[in-house]
């Protein structure tokens, strides 16, 4: 697919799946957003550009934590995701957060103008990984630090078969290379070549829990990333796709409960410009 097509896709894809994310994932993130949080290390009164903000379940404890003299810029593709940012962050009075609908891969900031630059999640869906990974680098300072999480290897990954169910009946290539950042040394050697250094890994291995199908249905369906290519579905295909997807997971539903705990990894590397 086309690059600049394929942005498309994720960009309308996002905005189909902003009001379900939270539903299906706040908390089954946390264990990598705590992490990746650790791993920045922020200090108040720092300024941190965020990629792939998303919801903002980690814009709002990152500007929380550089506090008023701090300066946080959140982007993403969705504008309902910006949206979404912006309204809580009026809510709570963050007036030194700013947040922008942006192309990761063609940052319009200054050079050296930030200390952090985080992404949680958000480089898996991105077609070209290189020009990202270079743009968070010149706008860094010297001393500045990036912290990138990603999902882990395939394997490891109990809900991977959401892919191949969905392609099966459309072809979205939405993430034809999704697993291959996690698998490997791959997003530490990714960093190394645009020019981090210092660079440190986490391998994080978690269980997703639902309580019920509706809920890993939700996550999976409507709350991700084959949310566009799962509202084409008709009524008929919609369903045979859900089925599908039960069974795939079946082999993890808690014995004697309607509820589930899939197997997830995820890896959070830090890099650090000299």
């Amino acid at each position: 697919m086309d690059p600049r097509l394929q942005l498309r896709v994720q960009r309308y894809g996002w905005d189909r799946a902003a009001a379900h994310y939270e539903a299906g994932w706040a908390w089954q993130l946390r264990p990598s957003q705590k992490r990746l949080l650790e791993m920045a290390a922020l200090e108040p009164g720092e300024s941190v550009l965020e990629l792939a903000c998303g919801t903002g379940l980690v814009t709002l404890p990152v500007t929380e934590t550089v506090g008023p003299g701090g300066r946080v810029v959140a982007t993403d593709l969705s504008e309902a995701m910006v949206d979404h940012v912006r309204t809580e962050a009026a809510r709570r009075g963050l007036s030194h957060l700013e947040v922008e609908r942006a192309d990761a891969g063609t940052l319009p900031y200054d050079d050296a103008s930030f200390h952090v630059v985080l992404c949680s999640l958000g480089l898996m869906y991105v077609p070209d990984v290189p020009p990202v990974l270079e743009g968070a680098f010149r706008v860094l300072r010297p001393g500045g630090r990036m912290v990138v999480s990603v999902w882990g290897e395939r394997s490891a990954c109990g809900w991977a078969d959401i892919f191949p169910i969905v392609d099966s009946r459309v072809n979205t290539e939405v993430c034809p290379l999704f697993f291959q950042l996690g698998t490997g040394g791959s997003l530490e050697l990714n960093l190394e070549q645009a020019g981090f250094r210092e660079i440190e890994a986490d391998r994080l291995d978690v269980s997703l829990e639902y309580a019920s199908d509706e809920e890993a249905l939700g996550a999976a369906f409507l709350g991700g990333p084959v949310a566009m290519a799962y509202s084409r579905f008709d009524a008929e295909t919609a369903a045979e796709a859900r089925a599908e997807y039960l069974a795939s997971i079946e082999e993890y539903r808690e014995e004697g409960t309607e509820g589930y705990r899939i197997p997830g990894r995820f890896v959070v590397v830090r890099g650090r410009k000299e």
